[in-house]
């Protein structure tokens, strides 16, 4: 599938051909494209190479926002999967970076290589735009970079799978990969294909790698293939993420809903209901009866009573979110995470009478009261890496575990 080449070829980051010229190494060269990828919905041709889209081009059509723009485009979820004999592997980049306005540093976004399922390296990434985002707007300020080089060394010899997991909140343009042995895809595992769609938290927000965020821990453990929607501040009911489940092949789906919601303060419960019955309806247009879990938000005491939206807490030292609306507007048809758990309930329940396919599950059973108090949200919105962890095994073995809506029939 690649063409061999001498030391020095082909484009490289920062030292990349320097180093090729003194070990001597011969490479192959594979173009990168949509045979190599899994858990991208579309694949965009770009100048450098191919940039993976989690939402199709219609879709991305439909939005005019910014943010939304830049986070489907974080390829949760996403990797490169191949057959391969190679010792080493170098993938040339085009990150873009994240940064909070009022932060000192650049995060460098980890890729994880798995060598036939298991983790057997980390690296990052060096140059790349740079995003930086002021909270309260939302409003994008952008300093243009250059690619660079992703370098995985002293694999096991012999014929192997090998998958890296790009970084879950970093753009990452995908140039060239290089390895010192030839390269071929991956046959079909022949597994389920899980599809979720979610918020920040099933984006992987907080968790340190991109095999660390909990949809791709449940997954690993339930033996499933994923596709991760997980979309950081943009569960929110639109009609064109419905279109884009209802268009993608899966064997089992799930929705988790809810925080977004009342984050932005984006809807009364009047609109609320409809909004989630037309959800779901898209949904059944194109997957009648797949298995499908509708997920209520898991447990967040800043807005379990309180309705948004949520703001940076000016005040803190570290990033943290406050809740700004008033309980007693609860009355008034304002949503809280309560109220939203009771109307999915009451929904899905109703839908279930005609749908046995339809399931529903309290997302306080992935993270409640006893996690909070072992466990607590480190920016009173998001868990971290052990947070994640705890919800991908809580939800592997009530959901995916014997007797579970994803169990093995």
């Amino acid at each position: 599938m690649g063409s061999r080449l001498g030391e020095g070829s082909g484009p490289g980051g920062e030292g990349g051909a320097e180093r090729r010229a003194a070990t001597g190494d011969e490479w192959v060269i594979t173009p990168v494209g949509a045979g190599l990828l899994r858990g991208a919905l579309e694949v965009e041709r770009t100048a450098l190479g191919v940039l993976p889209h989690r939402l199709p081009a219609r879709a991305r059509a439909q939005f005019p926002d910014q943010y939304l723009r830049m986070v489907e485009a974080q390829p949760s979820g996403v990797r490169l999967v191949f057959r391969t004999r190679a010792t080493a592997v170098e993938l040339d980049v085009l990150p873009t970076k994240i940064v909070y306005e009022g932060t000192s540093s650049t995060p460098q976004r980890l890729y994880d290589l798995l060598v036939d399922g298991r983790l057997a390296g980390q690296a990052t990434a060096t140059g790349g735009h740079v995003h930086t985002i002021d909270m309260p707007t939302r409003s994008v300020a952008i300093r243009p970079g250059a690619p660079g080089t992703v370098r995985f060394g002293g694999l096991p010899g012999g014929e192997k799978s090998v998958e890296i997991w790009l970084p879950h909140t970093e753009m990452t343009e995908l140039i060239a990969l290089r390895t010192d042995a030839p390269v071929e895809p991956a046959p079909d595992p022949g597994r389920r294909v899980w599809l979720h769609h979610g918020s920040s938290i099933s984006h992987g927000a907080n968790a340190e790698s991109p095999t660390s965020i909990w949809p791709a821990l449940a997954a690993s453990r339930g033996g499933v293939e994923l596709v991760n929607l997980g979309l950081g501040g943009n569960a929110l009911l639109d009609p064109f993420t419905a279109r884009a489940i209802r268009d993608t092949p899966a064997d089992l789906i799930s929705v988790k809903l809810g925080i977004n919601l009342v984050n932005h303060d984006l809807m009364r419960l009047r609109g609320f209901s409809p909004a989630v019955h037309g959800f779901l309806d898209t949904i059944r247009e194109g997957h009648p009866t797949t298995p499908l879990l509708v997920i209520s938000p898991i447990l967040c005491p800043i807005h379990e009573d309180t309705p948004g939206p949520t703001a940076p807490d000016l005040d803190a030292a570290d990033l943290r979110f406050v809740a700004l609306g008033d309980p007693a507007d609860r009355a008034t048809g304002r949503l809280t995470l309560n109220v939203i758990r009771d109307e999915l309930a009451r929904i899905t329940a109703l839908r279930a009478a005609d749908d046995p396919n339809l399931h529903y599950l309290d997302g306080r059973s992935l993270y409640g009261e006893p996690d909070f108090a072992e466990l607590p949200l480190p920016d009173q919105v998001h868990p971290d890496t052990a947070g994640h962890r705890r919800i991908g095994e809580h939800f592997a073995e009530s959901v995916f575990g014997d007797g579970g809506p994803f169990a093995h029939r």
